[in-house]
């Protein structure tokens, strides 16, 4: 039941205009006008403290069509983010009633036609400044035919603030207010039933019985597939509808949605009745709300713990495992306290990184897994960090921190302060981002759909997986005993994770080059070598043993080489070399994504395998190079002639992540198989097997030799 979303990046033109009269913005698309949007108030002016109403209209070319809050198999809703002047509010989008479409291949959709109006509640405080209101607002649209052109646009209307109003375009308003579902009336009775193919929803109400057309138009979560609901049996005024769910999804045990009836399917003068809120549904929607934030939290916990068996920290894990040798024989207090520092900086982490997606989920912004690393400047942040931590370890310098917090080492195998171990755990959790563990892209695509409450919970429950292990290691230090004893073996082996430190620049460096291109990484290299030099100095010196003079002397140079080499390689050459396509060469029958290319290749009906991809995912890596590009699987995926296509996210493309989204996916790797033909995409796990791979494709050859 998966969305298909068949998008073509064709760029809208961004402009905006305010002014009193209301303006229209259109979208081009090859010389023919799509849609033209703009911003009407249903009033003419602002009175300080008095809600009014404000519609966001959309003008379709004949044929064309926008989305409904649930797009049904294909599409992506409208999205309005106003930009309010402060004290001012925005309501809930008002969705009139949309039309019931099928498109070839059995896709059912629900949007609008020609002309559509967005309504929404706007609400300004009781004390406003000057003489007149400025209100703006982006929108973001996705309009369809035979092919789907996403666009976007500027809208707004500044009106003057008075101390009484009058009605404004109040023909429109009027139109498009009947066209608003309503609560079902006192008579109206609802309730669900599951069964093996997923929900029956039986409705009765005296008033259905005179129409001729009743239909359910279900409103999921976004992480909720759902199948085509149809009216199984009508009895005079009780109706049972069908709604399939796939198995995944038999834990739920009702649905928000719309009874839409009138005379005819897509009745222009019919109505409809939002079911969302009704007490069976609401009744039933806490009962397996719980059990299904129970299950996912299960997940995260899960997909977590499998973190610590990540390519991505090895050579973290590997400095903790060193620690626990040198604890070997020390106090149980000691041990367990440097055990929770640990554990309480892989927390710190997550929950915070938790916070800034909940603040950027509140500022509309489109929020997924490992979303830093398609910022280049993190990654070569990173970079400086990793490469500081290796020349700790090869004993180029000592990281201190002030005596009255207890001298440590953030991620020196010599470190024995609660410090030390604390940054081990933050350090941890940052280089384990790139990598999405079996069940926690599950997990995290179910939380990114949910309030700021349940995001907390599940960063909660992945950094409780990860910190497990450790937590109880150190809460059972007999089990220590099995660990070599301390030596001066250790020196040695410190120095060996300090190449295993430089490996992992290696790879941040190679996201680098893929996302900003050659010239970039050799300036970010330079960069690097001052601050090596930088920390060289330091460990020369900056040292106890230094007179007072030369240690301030050693410290202004060191600031001076920082701040001046951050200066010159970063912020003027750095920052001057444009974003890459990371994908430049892709060979082995590999070809680049775009939405229009699947779109082709579907109404053709060949068989399309998309690889969702990032330079800095390593599991991405760890696939392609053990499953992907082996002489076995690339053989299977030519002898059936499925299209492969690579789409690239490592610069955070944001077609990529609306499928990301569609899929109910937070980030990379994902890979879906569109079979042929009128055939759902199959989803694989994030963690692929060369079986996994040639079971699949071995129904591609049944597909194709059974279509008409």
């Amino acid at each position: 039941m998966g969305a298909i979303k068949r998008l073509v990046g064709v760029i809208a033109l961004p402009a905006a205009l305010l002014c009193t009269a209301n303006v229209a913005l259109a979208q081009l698309y090859q010389g023919a006008q799509l849609v033209q949007a703009d911003t009407i108030a249903n009033v003419n002016a602002v009175v300080p403290g008095e809600p009014f109403l404000v519609g966001v209209r959309l003008k379709m070319a004949p044929g064309w069509h926008t989305y409904w809050r649930y797009p049904g198999d294909a599409g992506i809703p409208t999205e309005i983010k106003w930009q309010l002047p402060p004290g001012w509010h925005a309501g809930e989008i008002q969705w009139p009633i949309p039309l019931k479409l099928t498109e070839p291949g059995d896709i059912q959709i629900y949007g609008y036609q020609n002309e559509g109006l967005l309504i929404q509640q706007i609400t300004p405080p009781k004390n406003i400044g000057g003489s007149t209101a400025t209100l703006s607002a982006k929108v973001n649209w996705l309009v369809c035919e035979k092919i789907c052109i996403p666009g976007e646009a500027t809208v707004g209307l500044t009106l003057p603030i008075v101390s009484t109003n009058t009605a404004a375009n109040a023909d429109l308003f009027a139109r498009f207010q009947k066209r608003l579902p309503r609560s079902p009336g006192a008579n109206f009775s609802a309730s669900w039933k599951k069964d093996a193919n997923g929900l029956l929803l039986t409705i009765s109400s005296p008033e259905l019985s005179k129409s001729s057309s009743v239909e359910f138009f279900p409103s999921p979560k976004e992480s909720l597939a759902v199948g085509h609901p149809r009216l199984e049996t009508r009895n005079s005024d009780q109706f049972a509808f069908r709604v399939p769910l796939d198995a995944s999804n038999r834990s739920i045990d009702s649905l928000p949605g719309l009874i839409v009836f009138g005379n005819s399917p897509n009745d222009p003068d019919g109505s409809a009745w939002d079911i969302s809120a009704g007490p069976q549904i609401a009744a039933n929607d806490n009962h397996s709300s719980l059990r299904e934030l129970v299950r996912f939290l299960v997940f995260g916990f899960i997909g977590g713990f499998i973190l610590n068996l990540m390519p991505c920290v090895l050579p973290v894990i590997s400095l903790k495992i060193f620690g626990f040798v040198q604890q070997a024989g020390q106090s149980r207090t000691r041990i367990f306290r440097s055990g929770l520092a640990f554990v309480a900086g892989i927390f710190i982490w997550f929950i915070g990184l938790a916070l800034v997606l909940v603040a950027l989920k509140s500022a509309g912004r489109e929020i997924t897994w490992a979303f830093q690393f398609t910022n280049a400047y993190f990654v070569l942040v990173m970079s400086a960090v990793v490469l500081i931590f290796a020349l700790n370890l090869f004993g180029v310098f000592e990281i201190s921190v002030p005596q009255w917090l207890s001298r440590g080492a953030i991620a020196s195998g010599s470190a024995h302060g609660d410090i030390g171990s604390f940054f081990q755990g933050v350090f941890a959790t940052i280089l384990a981002t790139p990598c999405t563990a079996p069940f926690l892209g599950t997990a995290l695509g179910f939380a990114f759909t949910q309030s700021a409450t349940i995001i907390l919970l599940m960063f909660a429950a992945i950094a409780a997986g990860m910190s497990a292990p450790y937590l109880l290691l150190t809460a059972q230090p007999a089990w220590l005993k099995f660990l070599p004893k301390p030596g001066m073996w250790m020196e040695r082996v410190k120095q060996l994770m300090g190449f295993l430190l430089i490996a992992t620049l290696l790879f941040l460096l190679s996201v680098l080059g893929a996302q900003r291109g050659v010239s970039a990484l050799i300036w970010a290299s330079a960069f690097l070598l001052v601050v090596s030099i930088a920390c060289w100095i330091k460990g020369a010196f900056l040292v106890p043993s230094a007179t007072f003079r030369a240690r301030v002397i050693a410290f202004v140079v060191m600031v001076a080489l920082v701040l001046g080499g951050a200066a010159y390689f970063i912020g003027e050459k750095f920052q001057s070399v444009s974003m890459v396509a990371a994908a430049n060469a892709l060979g082995n029958g590999w070809e680049k994504f775009t939405p229009d290319r699947l779109a082709s290749e579907i109404q053709q009906g060949h068989p399309v395998f998309i690889d969702f991809t990032a330079e800095w995912c390593i599991t991405c890596k760890f696939n392609e190079s053990t499953v992907l590009e082996t002489d076995t699987v690339r053989g299977a995926f030519s002898e059936r002639q499925i299209v492969k296509l690579k789409a690239d996210w490592t610069n955070g493309d944001p077609t990529i992540t609306k499928m990301l989204k569609q899929f109910g996916r937070p980030g990379v790797p994902l890979y879906v198989l569109y079979p042929g033909g009128s055939a759902q995409p199959y989803v694989f796990p994030e963690l692929l097997t060369k079986n996994i791979i040639l079971e699949k494709l071995e129904t591609i050859n049944h597909t194709i030799a059974y279509q008409p």
